[in-house]
């Protein structure tokens, strides 16, 4: 199998999963291009993670991605889910921002995330 080989593989394979939630929803059928594709760069960027970011050191927006990609979820169903706007998901995700203790408290509960994950402890 594929694997990405560097930093900035890894950077450009997360770009395009950006690209890609924004086309691919929960309607998307699997044999789509556009979600063979994602679901590809998905496992390509959780490999490249588990050995360049182990689970040691896992932090909340690897959680949220395996999340996303285990349930078929979109940013913007898994914003929905917990009762947050889209950007903000996004800001969550790419690390920008911290949850709010209601949002974490969603987090670990609709996502089985744990919460010394959310809390950072």
């Amino acid at each position: 199998m594929a694997q990405l080989k560097s930093e900035e593989a890894y950077q450009a394979a997360m770009r395009r999963i950006e690209e890609l939630d924004n086309i691919v929803n929960d309607n998307t059928p699997t044999n789509d291009p556009n979600y063979l594709e994602l679901d590809m760069l998905i496992d390509l960027v959780e490999e490249y993670e588990n050995i360049h970011y182990p689970m040691g050191r896992e932090v909340l927006s690897n959680y949220l991605r395996k999340c996303m990609h285990d349930m078929r979820l979109s940013q913007r169903t898994m914003a929905e889910m917990l009762g947050i706007s889209a950007p903000r998901m996004s800001e969550i995700i790419n690390g920008n921002a911290d949850p709010t203790l209601q949002t974490a408290r969603m987090m670990c509960i609709k996502l089985d995330i744990p919460a010394e994950v959310v809390l950072r402890i």
